[in-house]
């Protein structure tokens, strides 16, 4: 071998034995949901998955979320839509559905044995779930309101899983953090819906 390919082999091997190891793939989180989730009306970094992959990273967490949120989506749909979650091989979920069920007057019966299903299942994959509650006005009564508000403690309790009360909690009916409709946080609403999920997130973390 000549001195000059001797040189060109040497500096090759210390190339390698210097260069860092190709970046490991940040774990996944799903954030499953409606358009509370999706971000119905503000721009995609600004949806509260989104205000929440900010703060892991800022708190030295390597996750990323993935939103998994759809406008006008049920527990039903959220149900038929588990494979694809699946398939970002998820280590935790936020589980935020059933508020369409709710407003359409479904029977609460019907969106606890879907939520329940989907909590199985993402369990049985070996995800941990954070369910997040929902309510709904007394529109269809207020029998009806509080069967409804029940279904996701219910659930919580029974499958043993996490449960954030209700996502709205500081942000539904405050207009300064809802958009003009009423309904949909803006972008201050879901700042404020990340900052209240953390506590029940951060127990569900792990380190590298």
């Amino acid at each position: 071998m000549s001195r000059l390919a001797a040189r060109a082999l040497l500096g090759a091997v210390l190339a390698m034995l210097v260069s860092p190891a190709p970046a490991r793939a940040a774990r996944a989180i799903v954030a499953l949901g409606d358009s509370l989730t999706a971000g119905l009306g503000v721009a995609a970094q600004e949806a509260y998955p989104a205000r929440l992959e900010v703060r892991l990273r800022r708190e030295g967490f390597d996750y990323r979320v993935v939103n998994a949120g759809v406008s006008g989506d049920t527990s039903a749909g959220g149900l038929r839509r588990l494979d694809w979650v699946l398939r970002a091989a998820p280590e935790v979920v936020i589980v935020a559905l059933g508020a369409n069920d709710g407003l359409r007057g479904q029977d609460p019966g019907a969106t606890r044995d879907n939520l329940e299903r989907i909590v199985l299942r993402l369990r049985r994959a070996g995800a941990r779930v954070l369910l997040a509650g929902m309510r709904v006005p007394p529109n269809y009564g207020l029998e009806f309101a509080r069967a409804f508000a029940r279904v996701f403690p219910e659930v919580a309790r029974r499958e043993s899983v996490a449960l954030m009360p209700f996502l709205l909690e500081g942000v539904a009916a405050d207009p300064r953090l809802n958009q003009a409709d009423g309904i949909h946080p803006n972008a201050a609403g879901h700042q404020a819906i990340a900052d209240r999920l953390w506590p029940y997130l951060r127990p569900l973390l792990r380190r590298p």
